[in-house]
């Protein structure tokens, strides 16, 4: 099974200097991101880098689809603690399964996989078990 971590990582940093440069890339499709509420009675005021993690994470979901685990490691990987990473993905609205739809999707445009080929590569990817089922289903294999 190939690993195209750097290829992503590549693609990951072209994305991001576009959004930088206000580019455009061309995306799987966007993901329906926005902010989280808060339902806890104590209200946590986010620290200034905690706001560019959450800012970060729906930057790259606007371009390309990311596990939750992926996307926590690839703000890390920008720099941010694990901390606010995980702060940063838990304050998007995504839904994982639609991830795993449309990282299969564009697996699929690219690459010819086996059903559970293509199951373990999501999984590696972060996905967990049963989103990786539910991404290769509706990506029609």
């Amino acid at each position: 099974m190939p690993s195209f971590t750097k290829i992503r990582r590549a693609a990951v940093a072209v994305v991001a200097s576009l959004a930088v440069l206000g580019g455009t890339a061309a995306a799987v499709a966007a993901p329906e991101v926005a902010s989280a509420s808060t339902t806890s009675h104590h209200k946590h005021h986010a620290t200034r880098a905690e706001k560019q993690a959450v800012g970060m994470a729906k930057d790259y979901l606007k371009h390309m689809p990311f596990s939750k685990k992926g996307l926590i490691e690839q703000l890390q990987y920008e720099g941010f603690t694990h901390s606010q990473a995980v702060y940063g993905v838990n304050h998007v609205k995504v839904n994982w399964n639609t991830q795993a739809t449309k990282m299969a999707k564009s697996y699929l445009k690219y690459m010819h996989f086996s059903r559970s080929g293509l199951i373990q590569q999501l999984e590696y990817e972060g996905f967990t078990h049963s989103q990786a089922v539910y991404g290769v289903n509706h990506a029609g294999l």
